[in-house]
């Protein structure tokens, strides 16, 4: 199973629409489950993400393998991204994604991580990213069961 578990709600139709789209291919590999928890939007930061930590680790199951977006984090290419997940899949049967606010992640949260992933050192809004996301867990699926799909 696959689990993403993420700061904010998807406020416009097209990217719900995008997000509904790739849950319902990924369906055919895998159950996945995404869980939304309030961005506090706060001016203060490190409450702001105090505050998200917290429902995030509410969230968390620590048997799972969690893999955190992280700017900092190891960038992989969509081959190497369908190969971790296979790999994980071989050890752990539930991998949980979790991406954070506007502020980040907290330290809290990046110490429970098995892995840090980036999908790069730019900055993408968070709605975008989860499609984003979605996209290249898809497309590991269809890498990892030698199906084709545009490159």
């Amino acid at each position: 199973m696959i689990k993403i578990i993420c700061v904010g709600k998807i406020k416009e139709n097209f990217y719900r629409e995008a997000i509904e789209e790739y849950k319902k291919r990924l369906l055919k590999y895998t159950d996945i489950e995404i869980i939304e928890v309030p961005d506090e939007g706060l001016s203060d930061i490190k409450t702001s993400v105090k505050k998200e930590s917290e429902k995030i680790m509410k969230q968390v199951n620590p048997k799972d393998y969690i893999i955190t977006m992280e700017i900092e984090g190891k960038e992989l290419s969509s081959v190497e991204l369908a190969k971790k997940i296979d790999d994980i899949f071989n050890i752990n049967s539930n991998i949980t994604f979790i991406i954070g606010g506007s502020y980040g992640l907290s330290d809290e949260i990046k110490k429970l991580s098995s892995f840090k992933l980036s999908f790069s050192k730019l900055t993408f809004p968070h709605q975008l990213f989860r499609v984003i996301l979605l996209e290249q867990i898809y497309r590991a699926f269809k890498i990892n069961n030698n199906e084709s799909y545009h490159k």
